[in-house]
């Protein structure tokens, strides 16, 4: 059939009403039930849009349009557009004539071919660097966090000042050099929040990383650039940290499996701290069996410690609100107090390196003293005892953040609420030192959200065959590289 005469420029200005993030002329072209299949572009900022959400980031320059009649009252539409951090995707439309008016009725995206994203990598290569040694990981690439030392490069941390000033690694991090001889490649270095001190995922100095899962929300951090990069297809392992969350809140962000790993169990050689009494070096995969081989690799001690039977919820340990707000709290000063002890001479002696919520975050650390830090680690040592000894050796069963990501036009304060929302849950394995996975569990109007089992101190390879169990008994759209299927 021949196109609909007047439907191509219907398209051309429907496209137009979304890069210029006019949601009352959006509103106008969508039928009441209007569905979208899975794909980053216009259809999750359709989604988003019956949400007051905003467009602009989601979509990219409409390069061409096709359009035919399927009936009397019924058009296509295929799309090409770019996509604004690299690649080009194909759009399928469908288009119902209600009178005398067009209106979308269904909308499916390809993932789009990308491009080198700044706002994901620092820097990469095909591959970065190459495999020691044939493994168990071969033909596996790897995104690596830049707060790892990877020979030949400087250590970032997130923070361009602190790029130039650091000397070039003349070796690999510990972390690094075990994946490399497992037979895995380094792809490249991936973005991470200023000094790893966030669980949002922004940088001012570099962008945001996108969500594959959401385009219209923030990534998660800080270890949203090796997300990003597993997210989208990008590499299979994201290597990174995990202090107060930052593998878990990403990873429940965009629907990964992420690993916390038991603190100390890895070696943090060639490793820029944070606060080293939390920070743990984990993994991010779409796949659980490729964690469970990584997370092998990476242990000092490959054995495991048995898991107990029982598996219990905050309420069965008795935990409540006001406990969790005390050892969030408790938390947070002493990783403050830690951060400012790393840091604070350089942040110091460069004034102004620092931007946006992390400089604040800095500047609120330097104000706590010794005496303050003392009050906060007995109450963290009295809280996590007491959830130890509830607890044991079962698993504990929580929500791996407190809701589905932010969007990225969120306040401060909003960003802020969330993130301590989500530290009263994230705490729990940080403060006790306890491995925690996290997998995809459930998909809500805003965004998918993990879930988290902790478990005992050395039980992570056990811990992530308990979490497979959990995930194939409570089936979840595991999501294709490009994105986590969603309307």
């Amino acid at each position: 059939m021949t196109a609909p005469d007047d439907l191509g420029a219907v398209v051309r200005r429907f496209w137009a009403a979304a890069a210029g993030d006019d949601r009352t002329a959006l509103h106008r072209f969508l039928c009441a039930d209007v569905t979208c299949v899975a794909g980053p572009g216009v259809l999750h900022g359709v989604a988003d849009t019956l949400r007051s959400g905003a467009l602009t980031y989601a979509i990219g320059s409409l390069i061409d349009v096709h359009t035919r009649s399927c009936a009397i009252d019924l058009g296509s539409a295929l799309v090409v557009y770019d996509v604004p951090n690299g690649g080009r995707a194909v759009q399928s439309q469908l288009w119902r004539r209600d009178d005398t008016t067009w209106r979308l009725a269904s909308v499916h995206a390809s993932t789009p071919r990308r491009g080198f994203d700044s706002t994901v990598w620092r820097v990469v290569g095909d591959p970065l660097v190459a495999s020691s040694a044939p493994g168990p990981l071969t033909g596996t690439t790897v995104a690596v966090k830049d707060v790892f030392a990877v020979a030949g490069f400087a250590t970032g941390g997130g923070v361009p000042a602190y790029e130039q000033s650091a000397p070039i690694a003349t070796e690999h991090a510990t972390a690094v050099a075990r994946l490399l001889n497992s037979g895995a490649h380094i792809r490249g270095i991936a973005r991470t929040d200023q000094f790893a001190y966030s669980m949002a995922g922004d940088n001012p100095h570099h962008g945001t990383p996108p969500n594959a899962a959401v385009p219209a929300a923030l990534p998660g951090g800080s270890s949203s650039g090796p997300a990003s990069a597993v997210a989208h297809g990008d590499a299979d392992l994201g290597l990174a940290t995990d202090t107060a969350g930052s593998i878990r809140t990403p990873a429940s962000y965009q629907g990964l499996w992420g690993l916390r790993s038991t603190h100390g169990s890895v070696s943090t050689r060639g490793l820029l701290p944070l606060a080293p009494d939390f920070d743990a070096i984990g993994l991010l995969s779409r796949d659980p069996d490729i964690l469970a081989l990584a997370t092998t690799t990476l242990l000092d001690d490959p054995s495991t410690t048995a898991i107990g039977s029982g598996v219990a919820t905050l309420d069965d340990i008795h935990v409540d609100d006001v406990e969790l707000a005390r050892l969030a709290e408790a938390f947070r000063v002493h990783q403050a107090f830690q951060a400012w002890s790393v840091h604070g001479d350089w942040i110091t002696a460069h004034p102004g390196a620092l931007e946006g919520s992390a400089a604040a975050r800095f500047a609120a650390a330097a104000a706590i003293d010794a005496d303050d830090d003392a009050r906060a680690r007995d109450d963290l040592a009295a809280l996590a005892a007491q959830i130890d000894k509830r607890l044991g050796d079962d698993l504990l069963d929580i929500p791996a953040a407190a809701t589905a990501a932010p969007r990225r036009w969120a306040s401060d304060a909003e960003v802020e609420k969330t993130r301590t929302a989500t530290l009263q849950l994230t705490a729990i394995a940080a403060a006790t030192g306890r491995p925690a996975v996290t997998f995809p569990h459930r998909e809500t109007s805003d965004g998918p959200i993990g879930r988290s089992l902790v478990g005992p101190r050395g039980s992570d390879t056990a811990l992530i065959a308990r979490a497979i169990d959990f995930a194939t008994a409570r089936p979840v759209a595991t999501p294709e590289p490009g994105g986590f299927p969603r309307c």
